[in-house]
């Protein structure tokens, strides 16, 4: 058990500096977000680094997310927001983190966007925590009893409230200490939150994050063992398989070629089957991609032909009357068969362009899958090559025998 009698920090872009000195921590990170963004509110997804070493704190890994900008300021660029949408999204989507959804007492809380980010990762509210500040913000007469007991917007971890030091006490440099005692006595003092009190302030924040994170991992944890013990299980057996290779034996060489060729032709199915492990959320791609050309994009090349029923009419009429030369035209209820197969030809004539045209999507999407399917043989460049080569070749080969039968 390592005890630290004094409070020091270390930056991970500093190795080896301790600083004890906490305004200086303050500059540091200032100076260290002015190096990576600019002077000029840009922004970056680097993360700076820190560790805060102190008997007053508790075993705590957070990271600090900028909140949502809607309206680009200095030289952040026109997409600020998507951008850090991204930034959040890449951390709070990992399932083994609790999000702190930090929300303004004085706004309503429908409109929180910490929330609504949360939503979409955690829908069930499993590692959510709501936390509510500027409690002492509100306008006077109204406060948020009801959301820090958990009605008005249920979670199941629900939420805590929090009163930090103001733009003003920051200034004037007023203690944490002394802080955290304003804090106390706030919650303690106030009509609508003094019966729980006990279960707000940022003290309580800090042991119930403790608590959770620490069950959170309990609860997490064996998924990851199993998961280690089944990768340990696999690169076990692949060293007994190749504890006794040898780089030389031509046998090895034609096996692990082999090996190779058929995980290219199983992935190659999988693309087209749509039963992949690996899933496109991006776009639309192979069987996917392929079933739409025909069920979406040939159709609407059909509807877009040109189609004049008057001119149809006059050419079914003139067939009519060739079929029958000089004798008479009667009325007759059917059109005669050579008629029809002259007319039904000649429409069928028309189909070729889209058919040929779909054919060219079709072969176009196969080559782009053979192309994702040989990224996995890229440690191979030749091999990768080949067998691109040869499929492509086998695939466009197809292509010309299919337009032949159009």
């Amino acid at each position: 058990l390592l005890i630290f009698l004094t409070e020091y920090a270390e930056f991970l872009h500093c190795k080896g500096k301790k600083f004890t000195d906490f305004d200086e921590v303050r500059q540091e990170i200032e100076v260290e977000t002015d190096r990576v963004t600019g002077m000029n509110k840009g922004i970056s997804s680097v993360p700076i680094n820190l560790r805060i070493y102190s008997p007053h704190v508790l075993s705590l890994t957070l990271i600090d997310l900028p909140g949502i900008t809607k309206v680009p300021v200095g030289d952040q660029p026109p997409d600020i927001e998507q951008q850090i949408r991204d930034m959040i999204m890449q951390f709070i989507s990992r399932e083994n983190c609790l999000i702190l959804a930090v929300t303004p007492a004085n706004t309503d809380l429908a409109n929180s966007d910490a929330l609504k980010l949360a939503k979409e990762v955690d829908p069930q509210g499993l590692r959510t925590i709501g936390v509510i500040t500027k409690l002492d913000l509100m306008d006077e007469g109204t406060d948020a009893r009801e959301v820090l007991e958990n009605k008005l917007l249920p979670l199941r971890r629900g939420y805590i409230g929090v009163v930090n030091r103001s733009q003003k006490d920051i200034d004037g440099k007023k203690d944490i200490k002394a802080a955290l005692l304003a804090e106390r006595k706030f919650f303690l003092s106030h009509p609508s939150y003094r019966h729980m009190a006990d279960r707000m302030g940022t003290p309580y924040l800090q042991k119930v994050l403790n608590q959770q994170l620490t069950n959170h991992i309990r609860d997490t944890l064996p998924a990851f063992r199993s998961k280690l013990q089944s990768q340990l299980l696999s690169i076990e057996h692949e060293v007994e398989v190749y504890k006794n290779f040898r780089p030389e034996d031509p046998t090895r060489k034609t096996k692990a070629l082999l090996q190779m060729v058929q995980q290219f032709s199983v992935d190659f199915e999988k693309r087209i089957e749509g039963s992949g492990d690996q899933v496109d959320t991006l776009e639309l791609s192979g069987g996917a991609k392929i079933n739409r050309i025909f069920h979406e994009r040939f159709p609407f090349e059909l509807v877009k032909m040109e189609f004049n029923e008057k001119e149809l009419r006059r050419e079914i009429s003139y067939a009519i009357k060739n079929i029958h030369g000089i004798r008479q035209v009667l009325p007759c209820l059917f059109t005669p068969d050579m008629a029809f197969e002259a007319i039904v030809k000649k429409q069928i004539v028309k189909l070729k362009g889209p058919c040929l045209k779909s054919v060219d999507l079709v072969m176009q999407e196969l080559i782009n899958t053979v192309k994702k399917c040989t990224k996995k043989l890229a440690t191979y460049p030749r091999l990768c090559e080949e067998t691109e080569r040869i499929v492509a070749g086998y695939i466009r080969e197809r292509e010309e025998k299919t337009k032949d039968q159009v």
